[in-house]
This record gives structure tokens, sequence and C-alpha cells, in this order.
């Protein structure tokens, strides 16, 4: 098989059938000045590539398209996203991966290896140094400039030795590979790197798109690099080393790599935190968790180091925890990274490795990095200023992925202001040689044809004894044909899986590892962060919302749907449009006000109430549409990632995609259409919950999700019977009728009452009746089954909640329901409106008082004994 031009192929792809000639698949021209990853210079495919380009020339275009779309749908279920800052086309993207991997040979990857390992072992000699007796800058092997005008650099780090002192347990380098085929590093990145969670992530739902590729090529499995993570992880603890308490402490799920960072969390079995959930007490963290204050032995952290301690480090930053520099000074937590290892992020180093490497390795550096001239030595600011036009120039020392200059680029003016700038403080710069990026086949656009694509890959490595177990693959990206120089790289692009082959027989095993000593069993579920409840708690209310809603919506879309067949006005009709107003705020227009109308107000007033109904279902604003709610479900659901099942984030995926399909034009067709979507919004919310019942075990996360969706069904029921009841009409049949459909309760109304339709029944059935799940009373019962299952201290007395949910109670079942539903002389029902009216004060109250004694994030909670 080799490559050839695309005019030479047959037009086959276009016309959907299979290629005779697997080499039909390749309509794929790699440039002729670098090097291509599945193409030698001869045209032959290289050896890693012979058995999976035959295979993946065999499946074709348009079978590899389709399993690409797949995958494309998989990755969306999974909500996986890269949430870049600055982006013109808004916060969140999707993650976007090519159905073609990048494929090395063992050979080559094991030569690799053996130099990153190096490197990584070299880096954290360096960190034991700067952070220890600075030999290296007493010696002058290392500038001081360097070092110290670096913020990175943490004073009140020095002298702190890390468990086992082990100054790196993490570390990834960018690689690239130049035009002769070898491999030099583009970046370190030792101070939380980020990225293994999307590399997992890569091989789950390319592994499920090409089966049988995967298995038949001899791919190296990832699991190997995860066990050893954790393993790592759980070796770096002071205390408790069997089974310590690890936690990921994440910025937030605003935080561009959130995902990576709740998948890796749930993966590995640890817990993930934002520094508010954390405390320090006596030198020590603690994860504040509703059942007290629990010692926190392992951080895996990816806060910035200068974010982690607003006492000591950036008081500007909220996203750490206050005296952790304390306590990782007493030895009482570990951090992965350890503090103050971003400092060798910076590229200003580079250029010393080699000697570094001989003076503390007694060995020369395997792996090269890109030709680097840091600006503050004389000899390279020479150089630079004399080949400026041919260079790279970027910040020695750069926040974030820093900007990048291609100085060839440039105006001829903008090129001497960059010149000048340089030489105006030469040491915050450096420069950097570019080169030619080597290529990888990408599919994309419509077209038949491959486009090759320049590569870089980022490798990562956990430390294990005395050296590092590197992952068998990377985070591989491909981006534009005008992205070929290294040191240019855009963010974004197309992601890829990266393919080691094994030299031999592919290793099978799991990540769970039998621990060296008993662990102590637990069934305990009070070890959730007080965070998590409350968003647990706001879930179940904002899906329950929905639920309402969408109920309500559909009697409304029936109910307009009749109307077209009819001359008669439904007057439950105008009750559930001011229901649906209450709980939407959107300015709803009611049909009509119970009276005929003729066929041209008919038409024109069903054609309002069926735009009123699409605003009910799809507008942004106001914030409690359908669609906003659901919105609202499911931003508080992606901080939620790591406790809520894969089933569940899946239902809710569905959801929000299906709150988008707006129909383009009010009529019989938008409205049947309409119908059609919120029946499926129905389904996908029951899903949901039946979900939420079935795989959550019963611990306090259960419990504040089932509150809050308790909760806001009392209300929503409180407040359909306070704006339909609260008079009564002459005839309350179509009212009555609509109230049971929106409740789900027509059935068990009927099979009890076979008689006309009547309010005291109804009234009984959806408020004081306790065998009916959806009555006010028995959502008052469960709710009180979760109060008493909370914590609280011994011996103290009913909580607040407790009386406020007793005197809801007293209110529902002293309330004579056939007197409460008599109408008086001017058709009011004065005590029914009353007893709603009081109940709807109670709810909100019970809301906001359970928020407040478990829900607000407060540190001052008990230490558990088992902790002290």
């Amino acid at each position: 098989m080799t490559s050839r031009p695309p005019e030479e192929h047959l037009d086959s792809r276009e016309s959907g059938e299979l290629p005779r000639d697997p080499a039909d698949m390749w309509r794929y021209a790699p440039p002729l000045d670098g090097y291509d990853e599945l193409f030698d210079p001869s045209g032959a495919p290289r050896p890693a590539w012979e058995k999976p380009a035959e295979m993946l020339a065999r499946l074709g275009h348009v079978e590899l398209r389709r399993r690409w779309e797949q995958a494309r749908q998989l990755l969306h279920e999974h909500g996986v996203s890269y949430d870049a800052y600055g982006d013109p086309n808004g916060v969140s993207r999707p993650w976007n991966l090519s159905p073609i991997p990048v494929i090395l040979g063992s050979a080559e990857w094991a030569s690799v290896s053996k130099g990153l390992a190096q490197r990584a072992r070299l880096l954290a000699a360096i960190l034991a140094d700067l952070y220890g007796p600075q030999r290296l800058l007493s010696d002058g092997d290392l500038p001081p400039e360097i070092v110290f005008a670096h913020s990175a650099f943490l004073r009140p780090c020095v002298g702190v030795r890390p468990p086992g002192d082990n100054y790196l347990p993490l570390y990834a380098a960018d690689l690239g590979r130049q035009p002769d085929g070898s491999m030099v590093v583009l970046a370190d990145r030792t101070r939380a790197p980020s990225g293994a969670g999307y590399a997992l992530e890569n091989r789950i739902v390319l592994s499920r798109s090409l089966p049988d590729v995967f298995r038949e090529s001899g791919v190296e499995r990832l699991a190997l690099y995860f066990r050893a993570m954790r393993d790592a992880l759980r070796d770096l603890a002071p205390h408790n080393r069997d089974n310590p308490r690890i936690a990921l402490l994440t910025p937030g799920p605003y935080n561009a790599t959130y995902f990576e960072q709740a998948f890796l969390a749930q993966y590995l079995g640890i817990s993930l935190v934002q520094g508010a959930d954390l405390t320090v007490r006596d030198r020590s963290v603690y994860l504040k968790t509703l059942g007290g204050l629990q010692v926190v032995d392992v951080i895996l952290r990816r806060v910035r180091d200068d974010f982690c301690d607003p006492l000591e480090l950036g008081p500007e930053s909220t996203l750490g925890v206050p005296g952790l520099v304390d306590a990782v000074r007493a030895g009482n937590v570990a951090l992965a990274n350890p503090l103050g290892s971003g400092l060798l992020q910076t590229p200003a180093v580079m250029p010393y490795l080699p000697a570094l490497c001989r003076k503390l390795l007694g060995e020369d550096l395997r792996l090269p990095s890109v030709p680097t001239f840091w600006c503050g030595d004389r000899a390279s600011l020479a150089y630079v200023e004399d080949h400026l036009a041919e260079l790279v120039v970027r910040s020695a020392f750069p926040v974030g992925s820093g900007e990048r200059i291609v100085a060839g680029k440039l105006p001829a003016r903008a090129l001497e202001e960059l010149r000048d700038r340089i030489h105006a403080d030469p040491r915050m710069f450096v420069a950097q040689r570019p080169f030619a990026l080597s290529t990888a086949p990408t599919l994309g656009g419509g077209g038949a044809d491959l486009a090759p694509a320049p590569l870089w890959m980022r490798a990562y490595l956990v430390t294990r004894g005395d050296s590092y177990e590197v992952m068998p693959g990377a985070l591989s990206r491909v981006g534009a044909a005008d992205e070929r120089l290294a040191l240019s790289l855009r963010m974004g692009g197309e992601s890829k899986d990266t393919w080691v082959l094994a030299g031999g027989p592919v290793s099978t095993f799991s990540l769970l590892k039998p621990a060296t000593a008993p662990v102590a069993l637990s069934r305990g579920g009070a070890d959730i962060p007080s965070r998590v409840a409350d968003n647990l708690f706001w879930l179940g209310r904002y899906a329950e919302r929905a639920e309402g809603t969408g109920r309500l919506a559909r009697a409304i879309g029936t109910r307009l749907s009749e109307q077209r067949l009819s001359s008669e006005t439904d007057g439950g009709l105008d009750a559930l449009f001011r229901a649906v107003r209450a709980e939407t705020g959107v300015p709803t227009i009611p049909p009509g006000n119970g009276a005929k109308a003729a066929d041209r107000n008919r038409t024109s007033l069903v054609g309002a109430g069926e735009r009123a109904l699409a605003s009910i279902i799809f507008d942004v604003e106001p914030p409690d549409t359908l669609r906003g709610v659901v919105a609202s479900a499911y931003r508080v659901a992606r901080t939620l990632r790591d406790r809520i099942s894969g089933d569940m984030w899946r239902a809710l995926v569905q959801l929000n995609q299906d709150v988008h399909e707006r129909p383009a034009a009010p009529g019989p067709r938008a409205l049947g259409e309409i119908l059609s979507l919120v029946n499926q919004i129905l389904l996908a919310l029951a899903a949901f919950s039946g979900l939420g019942i079935d795989s959550m075990s019963r611990g306090l996360g259960w419990r504040f999700l089932d509150a809050g969706r308790r909760l806001e069904r009392a209300m929503h029921i409180v407040t359909l019977l306070r704006l339909t009841l609260a008079s009564a009409g002459a005839s309350e049949a179509p009212i009555l009728e609509a109230i049971l459909e929106v409740a789900d309760s027509s059935m068990t109304y009927r099979r009890r009452y076979l008689a006309s339709l009547q309010a005291a029944p109804v009234v009984d059935l959806l408020l004081a009746d306790e065998t009916n799940p959806r009555s006010v009373l028995y959502q008052i019962r469960a709710l009180g089954e979760h109060l008493d299952a909370l914590p609280r201290e011994a011996g103290s007395p009913r909580s607040p909640q407790h009386l406020l949910l007793f005197e809801a109670t007293a209110s529902i079942q002293l309330a004579d329901v056939n007197t409460i539903c008599t109408a008086d002389d001017n058709g009011e029902r004065p005590r029914l409106q009353a007893l709603l009216a009081r109940l709807s004060v109670l709810f909100p109250e019970i809301s906001n008082s359970l928020s407040g004694a478990y829900l607000n994030h407060a540190s001052n909670l008990p230490l558990r004994e088992e902790d002290v």
C-alpha cells in the first residue's frame, strides 16, 4: 500500500461503495519536506502502521465516517469538553476526536520513554536543589535571575521537604517530531500536568469505535499507568498509607479542564473537592462533610501553585485553602505536585538542561529540548538579535500557555518594536528555533480525502520507586496546515488517541488491586462535602421543577390542539396559563375567557396561545422557562460528574439537547412537534428520576437529591391548587380535569370516585392523601424521613426544619377538606386560599433553614472522633 496524489484515485468513495483496492482509502498526500507518521518517503506505510492501515483501508471512508459520527455522539453523551477561556465561539467546546489514531512502535516508544524518565529524574533533582541547598545557583550552573525573577518560585516553600523527598511525583512533556524523525521536547509540564483523563477518554471512545482494529493491532493498555498513579498517590501519604484519604483539588466547574478532573477523580476513586470544601485545623487539612471534618492525607492539585494558599502565597485568589502551606510544612499532608514545582515550566531552563544532566545524574541528556535561547545570557541575546526573523519569541516566565510571536511573520516596524522590547529587558524573553512538525492523517470536512495535519503529543509520567512509569500512549493533537511551525500552535484543533504497539502479548490487568492490609469496611454516606450536598439538593429541585413545567406545558398543548377542532374554549386552559405564568414568569396570553368565540377570533387566540407555549418551553429568559430550568440542572450536574452515574448524566445530556429543538413557526404541525418533544422531555426526566432512585446508594447524597425533589414537588402542587381553585367557577370540571392531569393523578381519582369531578376530592387527593406519591402531605412525610437521617449533635432538640414541617403537617391535617372547598357568596374559597398561602410561605422557609443548617459550607464543623 502506498500513498498517491488524490487525482490518481477512482471515485468509489463518492458513490458510497467500499474500495476495491484498500489503497484507495488513502487519498492522502503528505508534504514532501517533512516527516509523516503514516507513510515513509517511498510512500509505503511505516512498520507500526502496516496492519492498522490495512484494516482501516478495508473499512473505507463511508464506514469510517459513520463510526466517527458514533464516536462524536458518544463524546457528546459523556459531556466531554474543553472550556477554553477567550474562545470567541463561547466558553464550552465539545471535544473533537479524530477517528484515525497516532500509532507508534514499541521499540521507538521504549527509547522515548527512557529519555522522558531521565528528564523527569533530572527536573526532580533540580527542584530538590532549588528548594534546598541551592548549590546550582551558588556554583553558577543556573543563573539566579531565572529562579528569583519567576513568580512560580515560592519562597515560603524553601526548605520544605515533601514526603519521601519526592519533588516531582507527576510529570508531562509536550513532544514534537523533527523532519529527521527524532523527537524533541517542546515544553515541560511540572506544575499540575493536565490531560491524562482526556487521553483515557480518547482511548475508551476510539477502542469502542474501532474494536477490531484496536484488538488486532496489539495496542498497549493505559490502565497500568493509572494504577501506578493511584499507587504513587497512596505512597505519598504521611499517615494511613494502606487506605489514605485522597482528594483532587479543582479550581471548579469553570476551569478549562474541569471535565477531565471530574473524570479522573471518578476513575481513580478519589474525592473531587474545591478549596472551600477544605479547612486547616492544627496544621492538618480536613474535608468538610455533613458528618464532620475528615482528615485529608494526599491532595492531587489542579490549582496553580500561587493560588493554593491565600495566607502565604496569592491573597488575590480564593481557589486555595488558607493554611495549606503550613500543613505541608508540618508534614501532615502531601501534595502532588508539591507547591513550587511550576518553577521549571519556564523555557528559560531548557538551554541549561544538558549540562545539569551531566552534573546531577552523570549522564548525557537523552531527549533534547527544542533549540532555546534565554536572552538574559549575553551570547544568546547576540544570537537572537542577529537571527530574530528566524525565531519564535515568547515570555521567559509565561502565565498559562503564554503568547508566542512568530517574528518572521511580523511587518518591519513590528519586528523592530519587538527587538526594542527584548533589548530593554532581555531576561524576560526566550527565543526558540521553529521547525516543521511531523504530519498525521486526519478525516475532516465532507470530502473523501484524508488530509495531513501537524502533530504534537503530550506524554505522561508518574513516579515509581527511583524512576518513573511512562504512560504507553499520549494525548495527541493535530492542527491546521498553517500550524506546522512548532511553538506557534493555537488551542483547539483535533485530538487523537495514541496507540503504542506491544512488543509481545498485551498485558491484561485491573485497576483494582488488593490492599496490603485489610481495609475497614464502610457503609457510611456522611462523607460528602456540604457543597456536593447543596448541588445534589438543587439538582433534585431543578429536575422536579422541569417536570412540573413540562406537565403544565403538555396539558396546555393538548387543550390548544383540541381547540383547533372545536368552537368551545376550554375553561381549564385559562387556569393552566395562570399557573404556568407563576411557575415560569413568562407573560403568557390566555387564549380565551371560557366563552364561545368566532372562528376568526378563536384561530387568532389559539395562535397566541401556541406562541406563548413555545416561549414557556424554549425561551432563554426568564430563567424559569423549561429550557432555562433544564440548563440550570445541566450546569449543576456538571459539578457532580464524579457523583452521578453515567446513565443519569446521559439522560441529562439528552434532555439539554431536546429543549433546543424549537419548531420554526406556530401552527398545527409545530404544535404537534412541541407535544411530541414535551413527551420526550418528560420521559427523559422520568428516566433521570428513576436512575436516581435505582443507582444511588441511600446515603446522604441521595437524601439531599430526593429532598430537593420532594420540596419542589410540594411547592408545585401548592402553586397549582392556589392559582386554579382559589375561586369556584360555574363549571369546574375542565379545571379539575386539567389539575389531575398535571399532577399525574387522573387514574387514581377515577378509580376512587366514579361520580363527576368535584373540588373537595381533588384537593384531598393532592393535598392530604398520604398514600398518593404526588400529594403535598406525602412529600412532607418523605422530607421528615430525610431530616431524621441527617447528622446532628446527640441530645439536640428538634431542628427548625422539623418544626416547620410539623406546622405544615398540622395545617393540612387539621383542615376539613369539605369546609375549605366550600365557596362563599362571592364564589371565593377564603379558607383554602389561606391554607395554600401559608404553605407557600412554609416550604421556602424549610428550604432556607435546611440550607443554613447544612449547605452553607461553613467550617465550624466538629472533628470526627477517629480523625483526632
